[in-house]
């Protein structure tokens, strides 16, 4: 009998209440936890979700398991059909993308993330993978979920710590609700309307009316204080933060049967591996 979760199974939980039933979502490329989330979403509240898988731009892909490497024609099994990449430009375009996952090296304080490189004042310190896309469907699709397994910064060897969740982003990948000069999406004349969800191992936020990041509430090992002193930026927190809602038995089964191998653990920090929550709490 499944009487409690792991921080993994937590987060693919949460990020699968971001999906609404009857709506058109593409999963982006590399995460298993948003691979999952998506799966759950299509298995339990969602059943009519269409989804676009990333690796393969198949349509309501079933495959029996997730694999290693996103580079496995397994993860496309019963696909309805495959997208060229120009057809799915052309569904956000056109107003018919209704949600995306997005994720980045930097988060910032209005939702715009990065992933292209770091460094300020034309320096360059480190030169990442890039958006592959996320600038464009940032802008069209109608809402996204941004989420991060790395809110929680340690300090490094140096005695630096690297924030995930910043003031200012070095580059701006993705854009949020504002871009660094201050103008709003619609300003800017942008047909999406942004992210409104953020999920982390240390909690779960949405985004106030200024669309600014607000915590809307914690894992049941995680103070509201924690959060703050891990976020570059003053922390807003809803009138009421209380405890992320967990997954029941029934979709933590759903999660392992499709994940054996545990391949969403390597999003983690193996430090966040232990983390388990009695579903009791929920």
């Amino acid at each position: 009998m499944i009487s409690s979760c792991t921080l993994g199974e937590a987060m693919i939980y949460n990020l699968a209440r971001s999906v609404r039933d009857g709506t058109l979502a593409f999963h982006g490329y590399g995460s298993p936890l948003v691979q999952l989330a998506l799966h759950l979403a299509k298995r339990t509240h969602a059943p009519n979700l269409v989804f676009v898988a990333g690796a393969t731009y198949g349509l309501n892909p079933n495959p029996p398991f997730l694999t290693p490497t996103s580079n496995d024609w397994v993860l496309d099994r019963g696909a309805e059909c495959s997208l060229d990449i120009e057809e799915l430009f052309d569904l956000a375009a056109s107003g018919r993308m209704d949600r995306m996952f997005l994720s980045g090296l930097q988060i910032d304080a209005y939702g715009n993330a990065n992933v292209t490189r770091l460094g300020t004042d034309g320096k360059l310190a480190v030169k990442l993978p890039g958006g592959g896309g996320g600038c464009n469907l940032s802008c069209d699709v109608a809402n996204f979920t941004l989420w991060t397994t790395g809110h929680r910064s340690p300090p490094g060897k140096n005695g630096r710590r690297l924030l995930r969740l910043v003031e200012r982003c070095d580059f701006v990948t993705s854009l949020g609700h504002r871009a660094p000069d201050g103008q709003t999406r619609r300003q800017l004349g942008h047909r999406g309307r942004g992210p409104d969800w953020l999920v982390t191992e240390l909690g779960v936020f949405d985004f106030d009316a200024d669309g600014h990041v607000r915590l809307q509430g914690v894992y049941p090992d995680i103070e509201v204080d924690e959060v703050a002193a891990n976020t570059g930026f003053t922390l807003r927190v809803a009138p009421q933060v209380g405890v992320v809602p967990l997954p029941d038995a029934h979709a933590v089964g759903i999660i392992r049967k499709l994940d054996p191998m545990g391949v969403h653990l390597k999003e983690l920090r193996p430090a966040d591996h232990e983390r388990r929550f009695s579903l009791a709490l929920h």
